[in-house]
């Protein structure tokens, strides 16, 4: 059985590589249809343990960016694989 990503993980992974994304982008690139909601339980995992910010920015034509900062940023002892299981650096 293959293992797939969850269109969270995809979305997740996107973001914690620096990417920024609005919803037509999520909707391309990864079948996102509803990016406000997804984006909603990202913070929820992410802000938890303060290790990430996800920063909203409204453009002037009104469509809304969303980026994902690491707020300890510096050495890690360990990364992240595609499919979000971690390994040591």
């Amino acid at each position: 059985m293959a293992n797939t990503l969850s269109k969270t993980r995809k979305v997740l992974n996107y973001l914690a590589n620096g990417n920024t994304l609005t919803a037509a982008e999520a909707r391309a690139r990864f079948g996102v249809r509803n990016l406000r909601a997804t984006i909603s339980n990202i913070r929820e995992l992410v802000e938890r343990f303060g290790n990430w910010e996800i920063d909203t920015e409204v453009s002037p034509t009104g469509k809304t960016r969303y980026t994902m900062y690491d707020t300890h940023p510096g050495r890690r002892a360990y990364g992240f694989r595609e499919d979000g299981s971690r390994y040591l650096l």
